[in-house]
């Protein structure tokens, strides 16, 4: 007696509508809650279940029979209320009891109108976030376009101007605004490839291509200004990679000048190398692994996360100092990604970065032959592969490069301090300061005469004034050698 009581209790107070009818439809039983949001104050007894859920029942004579069978099936329902008004529910029906051909049946329904409403909003707040990016993408792609036809524009006219002018000042302002113009026209394209990955309407073009050639043309795009630099530059491809790919050859290409281009930026001393080795085939298609390793400022650990991230720089000093919008890392993330790969850093602060991506791309049928395989192998063990470079990098860039005094820091300064007079002679500023703050930043160790010297070195460079500029080199040449710097090399013992 008291499990039937507790059983009672428990219908009584459920939140569901729980309805008990017999074979003729009539309602025999309804709970507080079926009552409350039924509408039915003086309760559903007698009434037909037909009135509650007239889709889920139909009338023979006076009987209301279910049209679908009962069972531990839940399913969609309309619940109507006393004034003929209805939300949605989710129910049950079961066959209760059964005895001769008298049968009781149960209805166990809960309300989903909440449910249905946030569902709604959800679907709505969905249809109008892509609305909404639409619209933006179609803004940005406008305005793109529209801004390269003036840039395009100034750029034109600069360069015949600079045909033309024969004044060293006018030339070198004329110089600055169509170095401008590439500098918002890399951006513009950068904006707008964003803008078509973010909408997904950013579509490869795979062909086929002769792979070293396209190796080749990257090299060819970046070594002068590498080696201008200072710095070393080479690239190795693996045998084992096809002569002709099938792949989208621009986009491969714009991920590596991308990362070049970073290295390039952010490496002062040492180099910068380029491997990419074969290291999977599944049938006709390959997977390539790439990897870009320079000697450069490095990255914090905490920062490195952030890197792929669209609209930001791993700190907000490398924006101010050596510019970029944040995006490069980001379009690139996304290209490997629709190439089948993905991409990643590893890298130390002050000691440099290794980017590495992979990507799949296919062989020509011509050239698949014997080489096809149905089961994936592995070619090459990246891990040791990248450890072998690293070493080679650090090999190549040692520690006493940055300690003042050292043979190798005197001929890394010497190095660069002739290139910045020539840059200077040659009344190239830009070079110039690029130089001066690979000085400054190689006299860091250096005496508190010698780095104030190569300070008023870079300011002087950085106002282009030649006679100031000549006069303060002459001076840090002379105070580097009173602190026992040897222009030969030498380090005192």
């Amino acid at each position: 007696m008291e499990l039937e009581g507790l059983f009672r209790f428990s219908i009584d107070n459920a939140l569901e509508l729980i309805i008990s009818f017999d074979e003729n439809g009539i309602i025999t039983y309804a709970n507080p809650s079926a009552k409350q949001q039924l509408e039915f104050e003086e309760g559903l007894y007698g009434h037909q279940i037909k009135e509650i859920f007239p889709a889920e029942f139909q009338s023979e004579g006076e009987k209301a029979v279910p049209l679908q069978k009962s069972g531990n099936v839940l399913r969609d329902m309309m619940a109507y209320r006393k004034n003929k008004t209805c939300f949605p529910a989710k129910g049950r029906l079961f066959l209760y009891r059964e005895q001769g051909e008298k049968k009781q049946y149960v209805c166990i329904a809960y309300n989903i109108s909440n449910e249905s409403f946030l569902e709604k909003k959800a679907s709505q707040a969905g249809q109008e976030a892509e609305d909404a990016l639409k619209v933006k993408s179609e803004f940005v792609a406008n305005v793109t376009h529209e801004l390269r036809t003036p840039v395009n524009g100034i750029s034109g006219n600069a360069r015949e101007l600079l045909a033309m002018e024969t004044d060293k000042e006018k030339r070198k302002r004329l110089e600055l605004i169509e170095h401008g113009c590439q500098d918002m026209n890399t951006l513009i394209n950068s904006i707008l490839d964003f803008s078509k990955l973010e909408a997904g309407k950013f579509t490869l073009e795979p062909r086929k291509f002769d792979f070293r050639e396209m190796m080749e043309y990257v090299k060819e795009n970046h070594s002068n200004r590498i080696i201008e630099k200072g710095l070393e530059f080479t690239i190795s491809v693996s045998p084992k990679i096809p002569v002709y790919v099938i792949g989208d050859k621009l986009r491969i290409v714009q991920i590596l000048n991308n990362l070049i281009s970073n290295a390039y930026k952010f490496t002062s001393v040492g180099g910068i190398h380029v491997e990419v080795v074969k290291t999977a085939q599944t049938d006709n298609r390959i997977e390539l692994f790439f990897m870009v390793i320079d000697t450069g400022i490095g990255i914090p650990k905490d920062k490195q996360d952030k890197l792929f991230q669209s609209f930001v720089q791993a700190d907000a000093s490398i924006s101010r100092r050596y510019g970029g919008t944040g995006l490069g890392l980001n379009i690139c993330k996304q290209l490997t990604e629709l190439m089948g790969g993905s991409i990643h850093v590893e890298s130390e602060y002050e000691k440099g970065s290794t980017f590495t991506f992979h990507i799949w791309v296919e062989i020509p049928e011509e050239e698949a032959g014997a080489e096809s395989v149905s089961e994936p192998s592995v070619d090459v063990d990246t891990q040791s592969l990248l450890k072998k470079l690293q070493n080679i990098s650090e090999e190549r860039v040692s520690k006493k490069i940055w300690q003042y005094g050292t043979t190798e820091n005197n001929n890394e300064v010497k190095k660069k301090m002739s290139k910045l007079i020539l840059s200077v002679e040659m009344e190239n500023w830009e070079k110039a300061e690029m130089f001066a703050e690979s000085v400054k930043k190689l006299l860091e160790d250096a005496p508190r005469e010698v780095k104030s010297a190569a300070l008023r070195l870079k300011m002087s460079v950085q106002k282009g004034d030649y006679g100031k500029t000549t006069e303060t080199f002459e001076l840090l040449q002379g105070i580097i050698m009173d602190h026992g710097g040897k222009s030969d090399g030498t380090e005192d013992k």
